[in-house]
């Protein structure tokens, strides 16, 4: 009898895994089958991505080594020459103007656009009245479109009917009515300060929103320590709002170098290429000269710049952040 309720209870002590384990097999299927219909709602964003942003890029590297006219569109034929798009367009003697102004218009954007937005996120962070108000009048320059901005402040700056000058002269700040847009030594800098402008709302609402996150309590702790003003700036502000910073810097830099709109509104390109940048001597190649290869060409140098600083510079970032 004895022998009889051993086997018994080993019997069902094996039973009992098995009968357990089929509950649990059910619900990793479920599971897995739960994740696979996840998988199917991601798919129109995966589809949409290929077609609209994948497809074309793809498209811009292969036309960048070929030679792609506008013969093309009606003979479907469009020649393989290499890296000859490439040799063109660093040999012209525009790439040169053009690069050396892409940078001069990139790095004066940034740092005007990222100091005075931040300057600007530091003073709103005050409780003041009318603050949230203001802060809404702040995103309008965002808000209009850049062919809209562009033309007003074309109106700002023209030379005879600017009310730039005219506001200048009635101060007797100038003598002559400077050419803001067709001086070859202004016009670089009438545009950095038009695309400041356009670029500060971006600033302020993403370094706003990193400086609301970060708790009072650091503050009154660094205000114990005597670290207050500056200090706190530096010990506390700087060091948990950089994170943030880098997402700004990223992404105003990749904005920056490929501005068109600005340009193309306000002088373009000119004059005697004062103003021309990679992107709208890109532009003029595909939609004015079209040779969309050489256009291609100068399209993927952007990308591949905008790409490198982004890898360079994030990584720079974290290794500051881990020492």
């Amino acid at each position: 009898m004895a022998d009889v309720l051993r086997r018994a209870v080993r019997a069902k002590e094996r039973a009992v895994p098995a009968t357990d384990s089929a509950p649990v097999g059910r619900k990793l299927g479920k599971r897995g089958r739960r994740g696979q219909s996840h998988l199917l709602f991601l798919l129109p964003a995966v589809a949409y991505m290929v077609a609209f942003f994948g497809y074309p890029v793809v498209k811009n590297v292969v036309m960048g080594f070929q030679h792609y006219t506008t013969t093309t569109f009606y003979t479907g034929q469009a020649p393989w020459v290499g890296f000859a798009n490439y040799r063109a367009v660093i040999s012209s003697s525009v790439f040169d103007k053009a690069l050396l102004n892409t940078v001069l218009f990139t790095v004066g954007s940034i740092a005007g656009q990222f100091l005075t937005g931040l300057a600007i996120a530091l003073f709103f962070r005050r409780r003041f009245p009318l603050n949230g108000v203001l802060r809404s009048l702040l995103l309008l320059p965002w808000l209009v479109p850049l062919i809209v901005s562009s033309a007003v402040w074309r109106w700002i700056l023209d030379q005879d009917n600017g009310v730039l000058n005219r506001f200048l002269g009635a101060l007797h700040l100038v003598q002559d009515r400077p050419g803001w847009l067709t001086s070859t030594s202004l016009a670089l800098f009438a545009v950095i300060v038009v695309n400041i402008w356009i670029g500060i709302p971006f600033n302020v609402a993403i370094l706003y929103g990193g400086l609301q996150d970060i708790p009072e309590e650091l503050y009154e702790a660094a205000a114990l320590d005597g670290a207050t003003g500056w200090r706190a700036f530096r010990h506390v502000t700087w060091p948990l709002l950089r994170p943030v910073v880098s997402v700004v810097l990223v992404l105003g830099v990749v904005y920056t170098v490929k501005v068109l709109d600005v340009i193309l509104g306000l002088t373009n390109g000119g004059p005697a290429n004062a103003t021309q940048t990679i992107a709208s001597q890109s532009y003029q190649l595909s939609f004015q000269q079209f040779d969309f290869g050489q256009g291609a060409a100068l399209g993927n140098i952007l990308i591949v710049t905008s790409l490198v600083f982004a890898v360079l510079y994030l990584r720079a970032n974290r290794r500051a952040v881990e020492q």
